[in-house]
C-alpha cells in the first residue's frame, strides 16, 4: 500500500501563491505609476493656465521672474530620503517632502513635547482616556501651527509679485505645490515598482535554474 506525499504539492503550491502576490504587486504599483503620470499633466496643465491668467489681469510687469529673490538663500522646501522601515533586507528608498519648513517645525514641537514630558512625569500615570484627549489635543494644535507656518511660507513667497495679487495666481501656486507633491508620490511608486519588479525577477530566476 502506497501513502501520498503531499508535501511536495503543497509547497509548489505556496510558491506558486507568493510569485502571483509578486506579480499583483508589480502590477498594481505600475497602475499607481501611470495613474499618477496622469494625474501630474492635468495638474500642471491647469496650473499654467492659472498663472497665464493671473499674468494677464496682473500685467507682465507685475509676474515676471525678475522680481523672484536670485540671491542665496535656504530652502523653503526640502526632500527626505530615507530606507523604508519595513523592508529591512532591501534597498528600496523612502521620498518625504516637507514643505515650507514643515519639517524643522515638526522637529521643534516633537522636542517640545518631550520636554513636557520630562518636566510632569506624573501625567503618565493618569487614566488612559484623558491621555489619549491631550495626546489628540497636542497633535491638533501642533497640526496648526504647522498650517499656519505653511500658509505664511506661501504668502511670503507672493509677496514679491505685490500686496494684492490675482487669486489666479494663488491657485496657480496651490497647483504647482500639488505637482510637486505629485512628484514625490511617483517617485515612491516608481520604488515600489522596480523592488516588486526585482521580486518577480529573481523568483523567475531561480525558477529556471
Amino acid at each position: 500500500m502506497e501513502v501520498a506525499d503531499h508535501k511536495a504539492p503543497t509547497l509548489e503550491n505556496g510558491q506558486l501563491a507568493d510569485e502571483n502576490a509578486d506579480v499583483l504587486q508589480f502590477m498594481d504599483s505600475m497602475d499607481a505609476y501611470f495613474t499618477l503620470l496622469h494625474s501630474l499633466s492635468s495638474t500642471l496643465r491647469q496650473g499654467w493656465l492659472e498663472l497665464a491668467s493671473a499674468r494677464h489681469s496682473m500685467g507682465a510687469y507685475r509676474v515676471n521672474t525678475v522680481l523672484l529673490d536670485h540671491t542665496s538663500h535656504s530652502a523653503a522646501t526640502t526632500l527626505l530620503v530615507t530606507q523604508d522601515e519595513g523592508k529591512v533586507d532591501s534597498v528600496e528608498p523612502r521620498f518625504t517632502l516637507c514643505k515650507w519648513g514643515s519639517s524643522s517645525n515638526e522637529k521643534f514641537l516633537g522636542e517640545k513635547q518631550s520636554s513636557q514630558d520630562q518636566l510632569h512625569p506624573q501625567l503618565r500615570h493618569r487614566g488612559s482616556t484623558q491621555l489619549s484627549e491631550e495626546k489628540t489635543s497636542s497633535e491638533n494644535k501642533a497640526s496648526c501651527e504647522i498650517d499656519d507656518q505653511v500658509q505664511k511660507g506661501r504668502s511670503k513667497s507672493l509677496s514679491v509679485f505685490g500686496t494684492l495679487v490675482s487669486p489666479k495666481l494663488r491657485s496657480a501656486q496651490l497647483s504647482f505645490e500639488t505637482a510637486l507633491e505629485t512628484l514625490v508620490e511617483m517617485a515612491n511608486a516608481r520604488s515600489e515598482m522596480l523592488y516588486a519588479f526585482d521580486k518577480v525577477d529573481k523568483k523567475l530566476g531561480d525558477g529556471k535554474e
